[in-house]
C-alpha cells in the first residue's frame, strides 16, 4: 500500500510539474513544487520528543499508581489461591470480594489513564500539527513555492496556482443560468 501510495505521489508530482511546462503563455514560468513527507516531520521534530516527553512526565505518577494496584491485587489473588485450602469460608468469601472490587477499580482506573492520555496526546499532536503547518507556510512563501503537497493533500498553494475563486465564479454563473445542481441523465440505461 505504501509503495503504490509512493508511485501514486510520484506520478502527481511528474504531473504538476508537466502542466507548468506545457501550460499557456500566461503560465510560461515553471512551478516551484515541493512534497513534504509528514508523517516523518510529525515524528522527528524537537517538538514532538518535547511532546512525548512532557506526556511521559504528566502521566508517570498515574502509571505509578496503576502498576501498583496491580500489584496489591495480584499479591491478593496469589493469598486466595495459595491459602484457600486452609482459610475458613468467611474469610474466603471476603477476599474474593475484595478481589472483585480491586478488580473493578483497577479496570476503571485504566479505563480513565486511556482516555486522558488520548485526550492530552491529541492536544499535543494538534499543537505540533499547527506548527508544522506554519513552518510549511513559511519555508513556501520564503522560498517562493507555488504549491508544497504532503502525503495526502495540499499543504500550501501560492495565489498564483490557487483557482478557488475561478471555480466559485463558473458555480455562481451556472446557477444564475439556471442550473442548480441538477444531475444529468444518466446513460447507463
Amino acid at each position: 500500500m505504501r509503495s503504490f501510495m509512493r508511485y501514486h505521489r510520484y506520478w502527481l508530482a511528474l504531473l504538476l510539474l508537466a502542466a507548468g511546462w506545457w501550460g499557456s503563455a500566461a503560465a510560461a514560468d515553471e512551478l516551484k513544487v515541493g512534497f513534504v513527507n509528514t508523517a516523518k516531520v510529525l515524528e522527528q521534530a524537537p517538538q514532538a520528543e518535547h511532546a512525548r516527553k512532557k506526556l511521559e512526565t504528566e502521566f508517570a505518577p498515574r502509571d505509578k499508581a496503576l502498576v501498583k494496584a496491580q500489584k496489591k491485587l495480584k499479591k491478593l489473588e496469589d493469598k486466595l489461591s495459595s491459602d484457600s485450602a486452609i482459610m475458613n469460608e468467611s474469610k474466603r468469601r471476603e477476599i474474593e470480594r475484595e478481589i472483585l472490587s480491586q478488580k473493578r477499580d483497577v479496570k476503571r482506573s485504566q479505563q480513565e489513564f486511556r482516555e486522558d492520555f488520548n485526550i492530552r496526546r491529541n492536544e499535543e499532536l494538534g499543537k505540533l500539527q499547527r506548527l508544522v503547518i506554519k513552518a510549511i507556510e513559511k519555508l513556501a512563501k520564503e522560498q517562493k513555492f507555488d504549491m508544497v503537497v504532503g502525503d495526502n493533500s495540499v499543504l500550501y498553494a501560492s495565489q498564483r496556482v490557487d483557482i478557488t475563486e475561478k471555480v466559485l465564479g463558473v458555480l455562481r454563473k451556472e446557477f444564475e443560468n439556471g442550473d442548480s445542481g441538477k444531475a444529468a441523465p444518466s446513460d447507463a440505461n
